[in-house]
């Protein structure tokens, strides 16, 4: 076992990701061999988001930095500019934390400027879910280019796994970890019916649908003519309740969030949106509702551990893993409509029970610390290509 104290960064952009990274953060700060640190940047530190960096601190996390990136703005300028600013401001926390390693997860343009920084400054990077493709958006690009910036990897499922050695990375620093959604599902106590309605101020009702739905990036069509397509819909359904999660800050999310809000006060007795309900609370929901509507990775990754449906819509989780819990249909009202006929009918709702979790069992967490105590940090960033 390694006996020198390492420091370990994490970065965190949003909502979601940190959800994933809570009980890892956990774990690094418990052991004695590690000192964590934690940056936080993009939509953690916008109060249209938010600003949830603040549900970190109330968790007990000690955040080091904090890198403002994030413009006002959702076009495609905007996000490069976002980009450039996120690589001028990490740098800077990098030169002044000098950790041992970075870990990072996802895909995001707020983690490719976290790992562009780490890699100028020679610093390993960790990388948690990579070897995944999602054809719809350009996190496929980036989340490729992050892997090729990194030492480790911390895939979801074998399939990912061959996917990163396909990319040139050798074998023996790739390690099939299974999904850090069903690590937190398992680990999270959650809350009862009576507390989750309190602590959200909503009642669910005979049916209950949970909506995330994120802009799909390398789309022709504009992501808010296509969530047109799924408000029309979910607005012909009767005696169903609906939580909104907003969109995040990829381009055209802002739209997509005023045409949520719009829905939501037009539609008040049976639908509530929120900017983040948190882990806990998201996590819960899940418990009771009938389904994930939308195109986020949450339908995919955490929503068949609670053996309930997906309505997957469009491309954007093109080419993920599925179980037989997910309904694709394409983004428009009929296919939407006859997704959500199809998750009420007997044949499937039978179906649901029987479905797995293609993502593990939830121990990532355990994995990826026994790697960072039992392996040898990088003193050399040189790799040579694995050629099949």
């Amino acid at each position: 076992m390694i006996s020198k104290f390492k420091k370990i960064c994490v970065v965190t952009g949003s909502r979601a990701e940190y959800g994933l990274l809570y009980w890892l953060l956990k774990e690094i700060k418990a052991d004695p061999l590690f000192e964590l640190q934690i940056i936080t940047t993009g939509t953690h530190l916008s109060s249209e988001f938010g600003l949830t960096y603040q549900e970190i601190e109330k968790d007990g996390f000690l955040i080091n930095k904090k890198v403002e990136m994030l413009l006002s703005s959702d076009s495609p300028s905007a996000i490069s500019k976002s980009t450039g600013l996120g690589l001028i401001g990490f740098s800077d926390a990098f030169n002044d934390l000098n950790p041992n390693l970075l870990i990072v997860l996802g895909d995001r343009y707020e983690i490719l400027a976290a790992t562009t920084a780490a890699m100028f400054a020679k610093i390993p990077i960790a990388h948690i879910h990579g070897g995944e493709t999602t054809e719809g958006a350009f996190d496929e690009a980036i989340r490729h280019s992050i892997t090729k910036m990194s030492w480790w990897h911390f895939v979801a499922a074998e399939e990912y796994k061959n996917r990163v050695i396909q990319l040139g990375e050798a074998p023996e620093r790739v390690y099939n970890v299974g999904g850090m959604g069903v690590d937190c599902i398992k680990k999270t106590d959650l809350l009862k019916k009576y507390e989750l309605e309190k602590s959200i101020g909503f009642e669910f009702g005979n049916k209950n649908l949970m909506v995330t739905y994120h802009p799909v990036t390398l789309e022709n069509r504009k992501p808010t003519e296509q969530f047109n397509e799924v408000l029309n819909s979910l607005d012909k359904l009767n005696d169903t309740k609906l939580i909104f999660t907003l969109a995040n800050s990829d381009t055209n999310g802002r739209a997509i969030n005023k045409m949520i809000s719009s829905f939501v006060e037009s539609h008040s007795s049976n639908s509530t949106s929120f900017k983040s309900m948190g882990f806990l609370n998201y996590l819960s929901s899940l418990q009771f509702v009938d389904a994930v509507v939308g195109n986020s990775s949450s339908g995919l990754l955490e929503a068949p551990t609670f053996k309930i449906g997906t309505i997957n819509i469009g491309d954007r989780q093109s080419g993920r893993i599925k179980s037989g819990s997910i309904i694709d249909c394409n983004p428009n009202q009929k296919s939407i409509t006859n997704a959500i006929e199809t998750l009420y009918s007997i044949d499937f709702q039978n179906k649901l029970n029987t479905v797995d979790n293609p993502y593990g069992n939830g121990s990532a967490t355990e994995t990826i610390i026994d790697v960072l105590k039992n392996r040898s940090f990088p003193k050399s960033l040189k790799k040579t290509f694995y050629n099949l």
